[in-house]
């Protein structure tokens, strides 16, 4: 067996942890905001740095006060939405480990990872998932869960109120006690050879992974002025890496709990780039085919898909000819700018992983002017161990192995 080791273009301090990357974020003089949300007037509204980080403090004192130590098990059990990363770096804010539970596992699914993980604790978004979770652990007799905060009930509330017993010192001491070498998160597999395992990765996994990202030409898309709507499961490790990138360089991410409403989230958010699986930009493909043949235009896109094929790839090889160059400009009024606009109209690139993304349909997307980063990651990974980046791309290919990999 060959094996490939790229040196890190970033050495992190070994004391460093997760938590880390907000501090530094907030101590920033331009505050850039990490999150947006959605009012109650469906308005998305921006949550900066500052604010984000004094949810996070409280709602760390609260695990404290209710008796979660650190090193301890948590799980979180919910749709993507703007709580699961909140409290997601809560649980690190007070020392202890994530435990991701994908928001449609059963009972039995969720009894095994709470109990093989020893959690003491867990999330519930919505009375159904706590149910499940109460179930599991009824079933199982799983006797070392003590609580489980439900995140559109009372729960964060309860929590930011029992964690004003608890010091600033106190919650600093807890936050400083891991290090890279520490445990962040154990992530379930999909268990398709038994049992499913739980994949232990470390604070040094995502934190080296994300700042050796950054020093690479990503950062021209991951960064203070960028936008990303999350929309996979935060459950799934490419998610969550991507989210906690994300964090690393100042982008402001959104979420869309229901995939029925990310075509109007989209439009009204207007990401800069966006991750997500093969699946999703075959959707978009089809979709955009279809509604074209409905309208009787099905010849017209059908040439507006090879023109755009046959750009990409002539720009690949370096030569573009006249009359390639004219059909193109023809295209993008006709058809490019209206996919473009269907998706918000400021994409420019896009993260596809978790399976493998057809050569022509990279070299579509790429025709009609957005970029798909194709890699390549497991699970044991933090995801991506490859990946193209805009600097050095190969449509077709899942690019060259990023630093600090082996």
């Amino acid at each position: 067996m060959r094996e490939f080791s790229v040196p890190p273009l970033v050495i992190v301090p070994p004391e460093t942890n997760i938590t880390d990357l907000v501090l530094r974020q907030a101590a920033k003089s331009s505050n850039p905001s990490l999150f947006s949300r959605r009012d109650a007037a469906g308005q998305w509204q921006d949550i900066t740095a500052t604010d984000f980080l004094a949810d996070v403090n409280a709602l760390a004192k609260g695990l404290i006060a209710s008796g979660v130590q650190g090193g301890d098990r948590v799980g979180i059990m919910s749709r993507t939405r703007y709580e699961w990363a909140l409290v997601d770096f809560a649980v690190w804010f007070a020392g202890a480990i994530s435990v991701p539970i994908y928001e449609t596992s059963s009972p039995s699914q969720v009894a095994w990872n709470l109990g093989d993980s020893g959690a003491v604790a867990a999330f519930a978004e919505s009375p159904h998932h706590e149910d499940v979770i109460r179930q599991a652990a009824t079933s199982e007799g799983l006797g070392s869960l003590a609580h489980v905060w439900q995140l559109e009930g009372a729960g964060l509330d309860e929590l930011r109120a029992a964690g004003t017993s608890v010091s600033d010192d106190q919650l600093e001491e807890r936050r400083n006690k891991a290090s890279l070498t520490d445990v962040a998160t154990i992530i379930y597999t999909s268990g398709t050879t038994g049992r499913p395992k739980g994949c232990e990765l470390t604070h040094g996994n995502f934190v080296e992974l994300s700042e050796n990202a950054l020093a690479t030409s990503l950062s021209g898309i991951v960064h203070e002025h960028a936008r990303t709507i999350m929309f996979l499961p935060l459950a799934h490790v490419f998610a969550r890496f991507i989210s906690v990138l994300a964090v690393a360089g100042g982008v402001t991410v959104a979420h869309t709990p229901d995939i029925k409403h990310l075509l109007p989230d989209l439009q009204s958010y207007r990401p800069t780039f966006i991750l997500a699986v093969p699946r999703v930009f075959e959707k978009v493909y089809n979709s955009a085919l279809t509604k074209a043949e409905d309208g009787g235009k099905g010849a017209i896109f059908h040439k507006a898909a090879d023109t755009a094929i046959a750009y990409s790839r002539a720009k690949q090889s370096g030569s573009v000819g006249l009359g390639l160059r004219l059909r193109h400009a023809l295209f993008d009024r006709l058809v490019y700018g209206k996919l473009r606009a269907a998706m918000g109209g400021q994409v420019a690139h896009a993260v596809s992983g978790g399976g493998p993304l057809g050569e022509r349909l990279g070299h579509f997307f790429q025709g009609i002017g957005m970029q798909i980063l194709e890699g390549y990651g497991l699970t044991e990974t933090t995801a991506p161990i490859t990946v193209n980046t805009p600097s050095l791309i190969r449509i077709g290919t899942v690019g060259a192995p990023l630093p600090a990999t082996r």
